[in-house]
């Protein structure tokens, strides 16, 4: 056994073998991980869709030598969409993979017929960045969070643009070292992703630009707020949240 993958909702990935150790980031019901240490309740994975490492429970995971059954078709672009597992129906979050079906050990993860064709599509890409990622609207912040329960800025930016076809690396500061820079607010794109940087100069918030003047992004919750070439303003209560550092193009 090489792989496992998800055969929960969401899977937590935590820095050490424990449960009580920090939420570093988590798999989604189908993603898989290469297997890099087995411990006796927990095995250490690298995730295969961002290289990111952490300790899942093993009673989340099922194991698999062949992966190529849980290669996403799609992904979930709605919410309430669900999937079968031994045929009980499972929640899924946002951005979670699609496939036909995938056995792993003693679990059967299928979809209804026609789902994998369930998607929201427009020919305007930005008319599908703004009701994508407005379905996000409201989910809580968690730190190492990536599901529509509960979610951090750079899990935001990552599954939005995992479901546009853009493959993101885990953090914020890793996702700045990727796409080609836009040369201020004034030139920005519906898509394009600012990045934020504190006292110290390291990049520490991301979030996707909906226009030249106003982001969407996990700060408490996922919510939309003003920009200006200075950072983010709190649009309820007026005060100046994030400094911006640089602007970031993917398309």
């Amino acid at each position: 056994m090489q792989y496992v993958i998800a055969v929960s909702s969401v899977c937590p990935m935590r820095a050490d073998a424990s449960h009580k150790s920090e939420m570093v980031s988590q798999l989604l019901l189908g993603e898989a991980g290469e297997i890099l240490d087995d411990k006796v309740d927990f095995i250490k994975l690298r995730c295969l869709y961002d290289g990111y490492e952490g300790w899942c429970a093993k009673n989340q995971l099922a194991g698999m030598d062949d992966i190529t059954t849980v290669t996403p078709q799609t992904y979930t672009t709605r919410r309430g969409a669900s999937a079968l597992l031994n045929g009980s129906r499972v929640p899924l979050s946002l951005a979670s993979p699609v496939f036909n079906k995938a056995t792993a050990g003693k679990y059967v993860i299928e979809f209804e017929e026609g789902f994998i064709h369930d998607a929201i599509l427009y020919d305007d890409r930005a008319i599908f960045i703004k009701q994508l990622t407005w379905q996000y609207l409201n989910t809580p912040y968690l730190w190492g969070g990536k599901s529509s329960v509960g979610i951090d800025c750079s899990g935001f930016s990552q599954q939005v643009f995992k479901i546009l076809g853009v493959p993101l690396l885990r953090d914020a500061y890793q996702q700045a070292t990727q796409g080609e820079p836009v040369n201020g607010l004034g030139e920005a794109m519906c898509g394009d992703l600012a990045f934020f940087d504190n006292e110290a100069g390291h990049i520490t918030h991301v979030g996707i630009l909906l226009d030249n003047s106003t982001i969407i992004h996990a700060s408490g919750y996922v919510r939309i707020d003003p920009i200006e070439d200075e950072g983010i303003t709190n649009g309820v209560t007026g005060v100046k949240t994030h400094k911006l550092k640089i602007i970031k193009r993917y398309f």
